[in-house]
C-alpha cells in the first residue's frame, strides 16, 4: 500500500520497457495525472520503438522534451509529470533516500524482469526497482508476454516473495467491452487498484451500473 500522507499527492514512478502493450503503460499515466498523483517516468529505448509501433507516438530521448509533450497530451500542469533519462544516475527514483511511493513496470518485458529478479542494476529501471523494493515501497510488474516459460515463471515466484505484486494485462470480459480501449482499462484499473488511486474507468463487480 502506498505510505504517503492525505494531503500530499503520492508519487508514483511508472516505467516503460519494450514489451508489446504500450496502450497500458500510457493509459495508466494519463489516468494517474488525473487522480492528482505526481508521475515519474523512464523509458527504455526499446520502449521508444515499440511506442512507435503500436501507437505511433514518437518518444522523444531528451526528458524535458518528453516531459513538456507529454504533459500538453495528458493535460498535465507543469512539473506534475517528470521524465529521467534512463542513464540519469542522479535522479531522485537511483536513491533510497528519495524514492517514489509506488513503482509500476508497465509494459514489462521478461528481460527486465529478469534482470529485477536478480538484483541487477545495469539501467535506472532496474535500479529504480531496486531501490523501491529495498525501502518496502510497492512495485507492480505488469508482464506482456506468452506463453510463459518456466524461467518467466520462476522468476516471477521469486518477485512475489519478495513483495513484488506481479499482475499480467489479462483483462477479463464480463463488463462487456465495447472496444479495445475497455480492455485497456480494464487492466489498468486493477494496477489503480493496487495503488489505491480511486478510479471509474469501470464498475466494480455487483454494482448496477448507472448507480
Amino acid at each position: 500500500m502506498i505510505r504517503t500522507s492525505p494531503a500530499v499527492p503520492p508519487t508514483i514512478l511508472v516505467a516503460l520497457t519494450g514489451a508489446s502493450g504500450m496502450p497500458y503503460g500510457l493509459r495508466l499515466i494519463e489516468c494517474l495525472l488525473g487522480a492528482g498523483c505526481k508521475v515519474w517516468l523512464v523509458y527504455s529505448q526499446v520502449a521508444q520503438i515499440v511506442a512507435r509501433q503500436e501507437m505511433d507516438l514518437l518518444l522523444p530521448a531528451n526528458p524535458a522534451q518528453a516531459a513538456r509533450e507529454l504533459s500538453t497530451r495528458f493535460n498535465a500542469p507543469p512539473g506534475q509529470l517528470e521524465v529521467f533519462g534512463r542513464e540519469d544516475w542522479n535522479c531522485p527514483p537511483a536513491s533510497g533516500s528519495n524514492p517514489p511511493d509506488a513503482m509500476v513496470v508497465c509494459p514489462c518485458s521478461m528481460g527486465t524482469l529478469a534482470a529485477i529478479a536478480h538484483g541487477l542494476a545495469s539501467s535506472l529501471i532496474e535500479r529504480a526497482a531496486d531501490v523501491v523494493m529495498k525501502e518496502r515501497r510497492q512495485l507492480i510488474l505488469v508482464p506482456r508476454e506468452t506463453p510463459f516459460s518456466t524461467l518467466h515463471l520462476e522468476n516471477m515466484l521469486s518477485l512475489s516473495r519478495n513483495g513484488a505484486v506481479i499482475l499480467p494485462p489479462s483483462p477479463g470480459f464480463y463488463h462487456q467491452p465495447r472496444g479495445i480501449d475497455h480492455l485497456v482499462d480494464f487492466v489498468v484499473a486493477r494496477v489503480l487498484d493496487q495503488l489505491r488511486v480511486p478510479h471509474e474507468l469501470l464498475p466494480r463487480w455487483g454494482d448496477t451500473p448507472g448507480e
